[in-house]
This record gives C-alpha cells, sequence and structure tokens, in this order.
C-alpha cells in the first residue's frame, strides 16, 4: 500500500464552521433521530445507518455495503465535489460512529472526508449556532470511484493467522477477556473469545481529555500507545471490533499518526462468531511469567 495521506483529518468547530463558510460541505450528523432532533449543527443531514448497518464479508454483502452508502451519501449531496465531514455526541461516546463514516468514505474512494474532533459537544462547547430544523439535502449522484484497499473479508483475515500481520483488537476490556460477546449484551453473539494472536489496545486509548472534551492523541502519542503491545508505524495492522465502528476510531488515530499500512476487518466479531468454521482463543489472556534476568556479577 502507498503511504497514508498526511492531510489533516480531524477538524476544529471553528474550523469547520470556516469551511461551511467557504467551501461545498456536506455535514452528516450519525446520532439517532430523536438526538438530532433536540439540536445539531445547522444544515447538518442525520444519517443513523453509518452506526447502525451490520457489514458481512462475503461479496453480496461487500456489495450490499457499498450500493447502500452510495445512496445514502448521494441522497445526502455528495458527488465528489464536496468536503464530508461527520460528526457524533462525544469522539468517547458513540462507539466511533462518526470515524466509521470516514472509513466508509474512504473505502469507497470520496477524495474529502473529516471529522469534528470532540463532536458535537465541542461544537456547542465552542459557543457555536445549533439549530432544531430538519436539514433537507440536495440529492447528488455519488461518483463511482475505486474502492481503496482498506477493507478485509474473513477469509483473508483467516489467511492472515500466524503471520507476521498484526491483528489489533480495540473492542472493551469485558469483550476482549471473553466475559462478553459484544456491546449489545454478553451473549448477543454466539461466540465468546477473540481471533487467534491477536494484540489488544482498547479504543479509548487512543483519546485524551481536552476542554473540548476527548479528542484523538497526537501522532507521537498515538505511536507510544501502540508500542506498549509491541506495534510499530511500519507493521501491517488489521484492525477489529465488533462491526468495524470503534476501529473505525483507531483506524483515524493510525492514520494521522502515519501508520503506513492499516487495514480492517470491518465484518468483526459480529461476522466471525457467527461462522463456528473459524478459530477464536478463549483461554484468558494472560502472559505466563518470564523466567527472571539473570544479573551479571
Amino acid at each position: 500500500m502507498s503511504p497514508m495521506s498526511t492531510t489533516p483529518i480531524l477538524i476544529a468547530p471553528l474550523e469547520l464552521q470556516a469551511l461551511m463558510a467557504s467551501e461545498p460541505t456536506v455535514v452528516i450528523d450519525t446520532r439517532d433521530a430523536d438526538t438530532y432532533a433536540a439540536g445539531h449543527v445547522p444544515g447538518a443531514i442525520n444519517m443513523r445507518e453509518i452506526f447502525t448497518y451490520l457489514a458481512t464479508s462475503t461479496s453480496e454483502g461487500v456489495a450490499a455495503l457499498k450500493d447502500t452508502f452510495a445512496k445514502a451519501f448521494g441522497h445526502a449531496g455528495l458527488s465528489g465535489a464536496e468536503t464530508a465531514v461527520f460528526y457524533e455526541d462525544a469522539l468517547n461516546s458513540g462507539y466511533g460512529q462518526s470515524c466509521r463514516g470516514y472509513y466508509l468514505l474512504t473505502w469507497m474512494g470520496y477524495p474529502k472526508v473529516k471529522v469534528v474532533n470532540g463532536g458535537y459537544s465541542a461544537w456547542k462547547a465552542a459557543g457555536l449556532p445549533v439549530s432544531t430544523e430538519p436539514a433537507v439535502a440536495t440529492p447528488a449522484t455519488f461518483p463511482s470511484l475505486p474502492l481503496a484497499d482498506v477493507m478485509l473479508s474473513k477469509d483473508e483475515v483467516k489467511a492472515l493467522l500466524g503471520t507476521d500481520a498484526v491483528l489489533l483488537d480495540v473492542r472493551d476490556i469485558d469483550e476482549w477477556t471473553g466475559e462478553s460477546s459484544s456491546p449489545y449484551g454478553k451473549d448477543f453473539a454466539p461466540r465468546k473469545g477473540r481471533l487467534p494472536g491477536a494484540k489488544w489496545i482498547e479504543w479509548y486509548r487512543f483519546m485524551k481529555p481536552s476542554a473540548l472534551g476527548p479528542q484523538i492523541k497526537s501522532p507521537l502519542e498515538v505511536q507510544a500507545e501502540c508500542a506498549t503491545a509491541g506495534i510499530a508505524p511500519d507493521d501491517t495492522v488489521v484492525l477489529y471490533c465488533f462491526k468495524g465502528a470503534r476501529a473505525s476510531n483507531t483506524f483515524l488515530a493510525l492514520k494521522q499518526a502515519g501508520f503506513t499500512d492499516v487495514r480492517m476487518y470491518f465484518g468483526s466479531w459480529n461476522e466471525w462468531s457467527r461462522d463456528d468454521s473459524l478459530p477464536i482463543e478463549t483461554a484468558p489472556p494472560i502472559l505466563s511469567a518470564k523466567p527472571a534476568l539473570a544479573l551479571a556479577a
């Protein structure tokens, strides 16, 4: 893969306000309809399906994913000329939903995509205007562009087991330890556990507090977090979570931090756990103690 773009993905609320005033921009609110109706960025289009859509990695599933969102993004007014800007309430409270929109458009080859750093909470904290009027989109024809090489199928992931590729699980700790199968309930998915050989960094660790709410850490801080799990910026990193939302938050963090080969198993645990032919690890993820090093005399 070619190196990741250095174009900033995250946009501050004041920068978004300036962008909306100067360039064609489509702002997309990924929260639920009731929350959107209670107050949103003026002109923002509500698209909850960005978060709720459960994808599979079969050829039929990928085709349906592409078709669904090409129609949805076209209806929202994305023709290729506009900058798409996603937001959620706060980056740590929506399971990465705004970043999932960013990931989907990245996969679909869309040229200009950003995410509001800090989300709607940061917009309000900056004292910017809000609206309760539903925005009416001007539909466009979504461009047909080559897909980016950032999405892997379950068969491709299975083929990577035991190789040098790093499988990075970013789910919450109860899912990583096998106590729960999903954020939707402990037994929502049929199996608990993790992909064989996966490393783990909980997605929250790529964010830090700020005056405008949780924000993605700096590139150096993200690299340091990855170093704790033995992951370097030039490693091939394959992310997964439950359905590709929290992993999208991490995808953005790693891309901003200069990691050169980052992809995602978008079907994630929701798909993997439902195929009994696929291997999983269920033993407690505890390293055995290493023998003490002998000290030189």
